[in-house]
């Protein structure tokens, strides 16, 4: 029988994958190996899958701890979704970088606050892989950790399990963009690749119509073009649509955070570009999920068993049952995009069978959009091998050619800046040479 394994069980994602694989036809037993470090956050998402699983009618068994070693052996999945230390340290990568003039919306993916959390992170992904790689070497991993591509490089490097990257991101905009073109999402053909949360909508089509000039005429509405200010302005200069939020995506270029004028002209509130969303709502976000789903056990609000398009599911469905679907995933390059570095990891369109992923050829990105692209994954690179050497210059290097924070600082100030945040977090990451 199928045995998933879920290690940060306590995170939002739990709810919506377990929904999802218990709603896969024909599906009707196995093992849910549930990991959290935090023993109360471990216990509401135990009741909640045991919850599901009363209402969905089906005989899974569920396991629980807060010692992985405990619980995954065995296991044909294992989905990542931890947490390291978030809390404790989003105020730090929001506040000490502002001092410096580099101001993030988001911050967990590229910049000080994306490199820190890399730091952070990464020396306890390599423990559970070490620990997965033991128990369950037949599996493969499903990682939904940010920063995604950091996190998926650093599993290529140090394993040969099979690993893919898996984010809401082309799902999510394929959708907006339909309705943003006003054409049927299912009639709505286009192709897209480039890395996590920077993937290019290069051919939008319906019905043999590109839908671009569409686009750039229904923008003329400045209402339209305020629902997603930062990506509508790159689609008019750059040519296509980009796949991660506006919010997400003013952090990764070094053209709308730079300065306050094109803050206030291009980010707008919440997602769009809010200076300091993330550190100011994400520990609301947490405690609010977890009264939700408490509301939810004792029956004061119900459980939605509605799709929610999450990958993991797709792909567990497609390997178990041996159904072909598709996907978009991380992957390690190898030549996927012919102008991004190979030994990088890319996001593109992925079968799935009863083989595993199986990535699929893209070709070569439009150069300028693959410069981009590649700005972003030479600071994955240097990070990646900052944790695996333990080399705090090299990590300082990352920060150095980040595109935002190259924008805004002087090499010097951005050593100072990084020097700054060090000290702030050195307790919880590993000592670097």
């Amino acid at each position: 029988m199928t045995k998933i394994s879920i290690i940060g069980a306590g995170s939002a994602f739990t709810r919506e994958i377990i929904v999802d694989i218990f709603k896969i036809e024909d599906f009707e037993e196995g093992t849910i190996a549930l990991v959290d470090i935090d023993p109360e956050r471990l216990a509401i998402a135990r009741d909640l899958v045991n919850k599901i699983i009363e209402m969905t009618g089906k005989k899974w068994q569920v396991l629980a701890s807060t010692d992985r070693r405990e619980v995954i052996a065995g296991s044909n999945f294992v989905i990542n979704q931890i947490e390291v230390v978030g809390l404790e340290t989003v105020r730090y990568e929001y506040e000490i970088p502002l001092k410096y003039g580099v101001n993030q919306c988001i911050g967990d993916t590229l910049g000080p606050g994306g490199l820190f959390k890399t730091l952070r992170t990464l020396p306890s992904w390599i423990e559970i892989v070490r620990d997965v790689e033991e128990l369950c070497p037949d599996c493969i991993i499903l990682n939904y950790t940010n920063p995604m591509s950091a996190v998926t490089l650093l599993t290529s490097r140090i394993t040969e399990l099979p690993v893919v990257g898996l984010c809401h991101s082309i799902q999510n905009t394929s959708r907006q963009l339909a309705k943003y073109a006003g054409v049927p999402y299912e009639e709505m053909q286009w192709r897209a690749g480039g890395i996590n949360h920077m993937s290019w909508f290069v051919e939008l089509t319906h019905q043999g119509r590109d839908l671009y000039p569409v686009l750039l005429e229904k923008i003329a509405d400045p209402s339209l073009l305020a629902k997603d200010p930062v990506r509508f302005d790159a689609m008019k200069y750059l040519g296509a649509f980009v796949s991660e939020s506006s919010g997400h995506f003013s952090e990764y270029i070094p053209y709308y955070r730079k300065r306050q004028d094109l803050i206030d002209r291009h980010c707008s509130t919440g997602y769009n570009g809010a200076t300091g969303y993330y550190a100011d709502n994400w520990p609301i976000w947490r405690r609010t999920n977890d009264e939700e789903i408490k509301q939810q056990l004792s029956g004061e609000r119900p459980i939605e068993l509605k799709s929610s398009h999450e990958y993991a599911p797709i792909i567990i469905e497609a390997m178990v049952k041996n159904e072909v679907k598709t996907i978009y995933g991380s992957v390690p390059n190898g030549g996927l995009i012919s102008n991004l570095p190979l030994d990088g990891v890319v996001e593109v369109a992925c079968m799935v069978d009863r083989n595993g992923v199986n990535p699929c050829q893209f070709g070569a990105l439009p150069e300028h959009l693959a410069a981009l692209c590649r700005s972003n994954m030479a600071f994955f690179e240097l990070a990646v091998s900052a944790v695996l050497s333990k080399d705090k210059e090299m990590a300082m290097h990352a920060l150095m050619v980040d595109p935002l924070t190259s924008a805004v600082c002087s090499l010097e100030e951005i050593k100072d800046m990084f020097e700054e945040l060090y000290e702030a977090e050195r307790r919880f990451m590993p000592e670097m040479k």
